[in-house]
């Protein structure tokens, strides 16, 4: 296994800070990720929406995702996020594809890679955190268009 393919950064949240705990993980080789850059992103969104419950961003490759939507989801094929709600005192996963983040980059004369990760990880952190834009009557665009904006994604 390649450098990288199994890395795990981990952001604790120290007793009576803001910060909040999460795991980012990547569990894919194809596309190199700058951990540093994605970390500090994902950390500065819990700290803007305040999850109360650890969290997991993982980043996984095609075949892995479609595996997860087949089996969760009903659709052989890969889509580019997922979101898994957790239980008790853990708040959930939020899946990436790397692979259908990279492709989506690019088509795009405008998104890059590591900006679309950061669009994912978002999305994903909401819908963790209850939004859905398939019910909720525009309130997550909203929110999650606010943030992109404040955080230049």
């Amino acid at each position: 296994m390649g450098a990288g393919a199994r890395s795990l950064a981990v952001s604790s949240a120290p007793p009576g800070s803001k910060r909040h705990s999460f795991l980012l993980l990547n569990r894919q080789r194809k596309h190199a990720v700058d951990r540093r850059s994605l970390l500090a992103f994902v950390r500065a969104i819990a700290d803007e929406l305040g999850p109360e419950r650890e969290f997991s961003v993982v980043l996984v490759s095609d075949p892995r995702m479609t595996a997860y939507n087949r089996h969760y989801r009903g659709q052989d094929k890969p889509t580019d996020v997922l979101s898994f709600p957790g239980d008790g005192g853990y708040l959930g996963d939020v899946l990436i594809s790397t692979d259908t983040a990279y492709n989506q980059a690019l088509r795009s004369k405008t998104l890059e890679f590591g900006t679309n990760l950061r669009r994912l990880a978002l999305h994903g952190l909401l819908h963790l955190m209850g939004y859905d834009h398939a019910t909720d009557d525009g309130e997550m665009r909203a929110v999650e268009r606010r943030l992109r904006r404040k955080f230049q994604c």
